[in-house]
């Protein structure tokens, strides 16, 4: 059930009244979000800043005449040093693609003209479900909220079942939905490929296979998504365009209240306020699993979703490499800002760590196994977009890696591989960084949560992503060394991971690396203001997950303690609580 007491209403039709389509052939038409603000002179500063004193930063620190030279020095001395000069470079280097990713998508976003659906589509609204791992109460109300789509013409609701489970084959005959298994079926439960056992694409696929051909479009929602009744409605009219092949809409998280789902869904904002309206500029905005509705053909053209761990990405960037067989067109998506399902975020760091893992992991496999495809069968303009989404992961990856290492060769070793003033240096950084937060600030205006309060700073989200580069990395490590990846259904319904120390082995590895190191700087009286502030920045931010944790888990002890005081208090009053309510039921 989705929680009361926010407006998701408003937030369903972010993009506008429905219309009727205009043009014939029919295609989708989009507005500009920087078009209709009235104060746009500030954005587009902003805009040009922001990047040109990023890389003012990067030209200075770089610049020949600040290269370090030693004489006389040892050759192994002088490696480190270009070793340094390398990773500042490309540290500064990363800063400047990502805060023009930033500025670019600022100018480019821009969102659908919402048009009424087509009516007599053959719909079907999918959810799938495996027994133990998800609560039937929440199948329950994700089954119930489909029921109450609406959709002018044929809609049947499926439920995809992994275990073929009794309770829930009731649960569909109660409600009047479909239900569907693979269970026992070889066939349908391969080692890999697209029928892959116990995955999401793999159930998917099966159900494609017996039942697809039954319909023109299939909707899904994640098992912890309760749709709103005007899904469809908002949704489908897109497809009056015959190139669209699936179209997405943002992700919010219902549960609202855990502090950490409520940073997961901060940290997502750039994704689905900006990077996601900035795709539809090139026709191309990513497949998202949460909440979508697909064109079946399309999807059976390229052989049903792709076989990875983020099969929504992968089988995405797959549909953008193909053509429509009837219009010779590349297929297209289209990213709607309406909130039009409600879903659960991780609750516990452990499941947010997971999950973090998974989509990162996923980003890696699509750059070594599809992206090579991509120059020979994308357009250059969509090849342009899915670069800048895919370089967020091994970007902030290798950027903490290098951050590290300098600190580790400075601090130890007294490496150097450039030499400006401390006070420079801060002058540019500073104001670098103030015109990025700046940028991301004004963009804050964009956001699609029901749940954020207005004026949100976003300060949470940022944290959540600077805390989650160590996890970025060792994935990246892992994807590399070609270590097998696993889809993990993440615990939903109050069944949260627990957490415990074990959980931040990453971010305490990163932590006593930067304090030895601090602390061998001292001893060996290597001192530079900037190496220092780093170091310490980055051990906070590797601290601050356990510190959150423990503080978290400090004041849930001292609530239950407090909760059994009281009870024993009021136990202790039973006696006379029950006699005079005794006496006064028997007056009655």
């Amino acid at each position: 059930m989705r929680p009361e007491g926010y407006d998701y209403d408003t937030y369903s039709r972010l993009a506008g009244p429905l219309t009727e389509p205009s043009g014939e052939p029919y295609r989708v038409q989009y507005t500009s979000l920087l078009s209709r603000e009235p104060h746009r002179i500030r954005a587009i500063l902003l805009m040009s800043l922001a990047p040109v004193l990023t890389g003012a930063l990067l030209v200075y620190l770089v610049w020949p005449t600040h290269w370090v030279e030693r004489e006389g020095g040892d050759a192994w001395m002088v490696w480190l040093d270009v070793t340094m000069l390398i990773a500042i470079g490309l540290i500064e280097l990363f800063m400047v693609v990502n805060v023009a990713s930033v500025a670019h998508a600022t100018l480019v976003a821009r969102d659908p003209v919402p048009v009424t659906p087509e009516p007599g589509t053959r719909v079907a609204f999918l959810t799938t479900y495996v027994p133990g791992k998800e609560p039937l109460a929440m199948v329950r109300a994700t089954l119930e909220g489909a029921t109450k789509v609406t959709h002018d013409g044929p809609l049947d609701v499926w439920l995809l079942d992994e275990g073929d489970d009794e309770k829930a084959k009731a649960l569909c005959a109660e409600l009047g939905v479909r239900h569907f298994t693979r269970h026992g079926v070889p066939e349908w439960n391969r080692t890999k490929g697209v029928h892959k056992a116990r995955t999401k694409h793999g159930n998917y696929n099966a159900w494609l296979a017996m039942h697809g051909d039954q319909y023109e479009f299939f909707a899904c929602v994640d098992t912890d998504h309760v749709p709103l009744p005007d899904f469809l409605e908002r949704m489908m009219g897109y497809f009056r365009d015959p190139d669209v092949a699936f179209v997405v809409g943002p992700q919010v998280y219902g549960n609202y209240h855990n502090p950490v789902t409520k940073a997961a869904e901060s940290q997502q904002f750039l994704f689905h306020a900006l990077i996601q309206r900035a795709g539809n500029r090139y026709r191309s905005p990513m497949f998202v699993g949460t909440n979508n509705v697909v064109r079946v053909a399309a999807l059976k053209q390229i052989g049903g979703l792709y076989d990875s761990v983020t099969e929504d990405m992968a089988t995405g960037f797959e549909l953008h490499r193909h053509r429509n067989p009837r219009t010779r067109h590349h297929w297209r998506s289209v990213y709607t800002p309406d909130v039009l399902a409600v879903g659960e975020g991780p609750a516990s760091w452990t499941d947010f760590f997971t999950q973090q893992m998974r989509w990162s992991r996923g980003t890696y496999e699509t750059l070594l196994k599809q992206y090579w495809k991509a120059p020979f069968t994308m357009p250059p303009g969509r090849l342009f977009s899915y670069t800048l989404m895919l370089v967020y992961y091994p970007m902030t990856a290798v950027n903490w890696f290098l951050g590290i290492l300098s600190c580790f060769l400075f601090l130890w070793f007294g490496a150097s591989g450039t030499q400006v003033a401390a006070s420079v240096w801060l002058m540019l950084y500073s104001d670098a960084a103030a015109l990025q937060i700046g940028l991301y600030l004004w963009n804050r205006r964009h956001n699609v949560s029901p749940h954020e309060p207005e004026g949100s700073g976003g300060l949470a989200g940022m944290a959540m992503s600077a805390l989650s580069a160590p996890i970025y990395l060792k994935s990246l490590g892992a994807a590399f060394l070609r270590r097998p990846s696993r889809f993990v259904v993440t615990p939903k319904g109050g069944d949260a991971s627990p957490d415990r120390l074990l959980t931040f082995r990453i971010h305490l590895f990163w932590a006593v690396v930067l304090a030895t190191s601090l602390a061998a700087s001292v001893v060996l009286d290597h001192t530079h203001a900037a190496m220092r502030t780093w170091a310490v920045l980055a051990m906070a931010i590797s601290l601050a997950p356990v510190v959150i944790w423990a503080a978290t888990t400090l004041k849930e002890r001292r609530a239950r303690q407090s909760l059994r005081a009281s009870a024993r208090v009021v136990d202790g009053s039973e006696p006379a609580l029950a006699t005079t309510s005794s006496t006064t039921t028997g007056g009655n």
